[in-house]
C-alpha cells in the first residue's frame, strides 16, 4: 500500500474562508524555498517562484511572519482528524480515528518539507531571527492538540477511554505516535521511513493507547 499526502484545507490567514487554489500554489512555492535555502526565504523569492506580485503576498499575508504561519498551517494540515460522535461511537471506529491520524502525522513528519521546517524553526528558537520557532510550535504540536483533544473527550463520553487529564492523554498519545523518530531525523538519520513502516507504527501506537487508557469496564 503506498499512502499518499492528504488533501489539504486550512482557512485563509484573516479572513475564515477557505484556501483558494492559487494560494495554495503560493504557499507550497514558499515550503519549496524554505527546503532549498531555509533562512533566505523572502516575500520577493516566493513572489517570483510563484509567478505573483509581492503586493498579493502583502494583501493576502500581510508580511512575511504571516507568510510563515500560513506556510506552517498549511503543512500541518495534511494530519487530518478523523470526526466522531458520541452516539453510536464504539471501539473500532474511534481506534481508527485516531491510527488515521497518527499515520497522517507520521506521513508529515517523516517528509523532507516538514524535516526542512522543523530544522530551520529549531534554528530560530530564541535566536531573535525571526518568530518561526514560535509559529511552528503553535501551528504543529500545539495545533495536533487542539485537534485531538476533542475526539479523546468524546471516546472518554462515551465510555471507551479512561483517563483524568486530557493533556496528559494527548501527551501520551504523541510519545507513543512519534517516539524518538522526529529527533533522530532532524539529527541527520538517513534511513527513509516506508509506507509500511509508517502503517505499522501509527497501529502499534494506538494499540498501546488503547492498552493504557482504554476503558477496561466497558462502555
Amino acid at each position: 500500500m503506498q499512502l499518499q499526502q492528504p488533501e489539504n484545507v486550512v482557512s485563509n490567514v484573516g479572513t475564515g474562508t477557505e484556501l483558494t487554489d492559487r494560494q495554495k500554489d503560493v504557499l507550497n512555492a514558499a515550503l519549496e524555498l524554505l527546503v532549498e535555502g531555509g533562512d533566505s526565504l523572502t516575500m520577493a523569492g516566493v513572489a517570483r517562484r510563484a509567478s505573483c506580485s509581492k503586493e498579493t503576498l502583502y494583501k493576502w499575508f500581510t508580511d512575511r511572519d504571516g507568510l510563515l504561519t500560513a506556510t506552517v498551517q498549511w503543512q500541518a494540515s495534511k494530519v487530518r482528524v478523523v470526526p466522531v460522535a458520541r452516539e453510536g461511537l464504539d471501539e473500532e471506529s474511534l481506534f481508527t480515528s485516531l491510527e488515521h491520524f497518527a499515520r497522517d502525522w507520521l506521513l508529515v513528519l517523516s517528509g523532507s518539507t516538514s524535516i526542512a521546517l522543523n530544522r530551520l524553526a529549531v534554528s530560530h528558537a530564541g535566536s531573535g531571527k525571526s518568530d518561526l520557532g514560535e509559529i511552528v510550535l503553535n501551528n504543529g504540536p500545539i495545533a495536533m492538540a487542539r485537534r485531538l483533544k476533542p475526539v479523546l473527550e468524546t471516546g472518554r463520553d462515551a465510555g471507551l477511554l479512561d483517563f483524568d487529564d486530557i493533556n496528559e492523554a494527548f501527551a501520551s498519545f504523541f510519545g507513543l505516535v512519534v517516539r524518538d523518530m522526529q529527533i533522530r531525523l532532524l539529527l541527520g538519520d538517513r534511513h527513509e521511513v516506508s509506507d509500511a513502516e509508517i502503517i505499522r507504527d501509527a497501529r502499534t501506537a494506538t494499540r498501546q493507547f488503547f492498552a493504557l487508557y482504554g476503558n477496561k469496564a466497558g462502555a
